[in-house]
């Protein structure tokens, strides 16, 4: 995972994929999101805050989050996950 790095894998007018790469202590600070959003930990473990509530997410575990809730995100480990957003359009 040392050399893998963040990319687009689907943009289309009603959803995006991004494969999220995060090294162990980045963190993506409070931000909204322009639709509802699954985030999937494919490997490592992410710290997903939200609703002032915390959620350690491990590999293979989900999470659902509503349109334009402030969220942000911590790599606990050297981490990815799938971002999946339906786009309000």
């Amino acid at each position: 995972m040392a050399e893998a790095k963040t990319s687009t894998l689907i943009k289309a007018t009603n959803v995006e994929v991004v494969r999220m790469v995060m090294p162990a202590g980045k963190t993506i600070s409070d931000h909204k999101a322009p639709g509802v959003i699954l985030v999937q930990c494919l490997e490592g473990k992410i710290a997903f805050t939200a609703m002032g509530k915390t959620k350690e997410l491990g590999a293979g575990q989900m999470l659902y989050l509503e349109s334009a809730e402030p969220h942000s995100v911590e790599a606990i480990n050297d981490s990815s996950f799938l971002l999946t957003i339906l786009l309000n359009r």
